[in-house]
């Protein structure tokens, strides 16, 4: 048992280091993309290796598939949240940090049509 304890409590302390490390992020960083990447990757870690901590806590079998639901739950949802805070603040042209210079969408995004061209083909024959 000793070694199940431990473990929880690595689990606990990794998933609340990565929670902590989300919440600053969202905090300190100078812009609503790189928020969001900061709560989308360390959040989902962080609240995945929680729910594993309460399922390798308890240990019964129904808490370990409901830990395991989470967990999908959180890898399945984060990512489509993000992708449409980023495509929503960009599409509404929310200044980004001086920082970042580069920007891909640039000119290819048809907000009428809602549709994106592909990029040059640079060195390439155009058909």
């Amino acid at each position: 048992m000793p070694m199940i304890e431990l473990l929880v409590a690595a689990l606990m302390l990794g998933g609340s280091a990565f929670a902590l490390v989300a919440a600053i992020g969202v905090w300190r960083l100078p812009d609503a993309m790189m928020r969001m990447h900061a709560s989308s990757k360390a959040g989902t870690l962080g609240g995945s290796m929680l729910f594993l901590a309460v399922a390798f806590g308890l240990g019964d079998f129904g808490t370990a598939v409901r830990a395991v639901a989470g967990i999908a739950f959180l890898l399945l949802t984060a990512p489509v949240a993000s992708h449409l805070i980023g495509r929503a603040t960009y599409l509404l042209d929310v200044p980004l940090h001086p920082a970042q210079t580069r920007d891909d969408l640039a000119g290819r995004y048809d907000l009428k049509s809602r549709t994106c061209r592909p990029p040059d083909t640079r060195g390439r024959e155009k058909p």
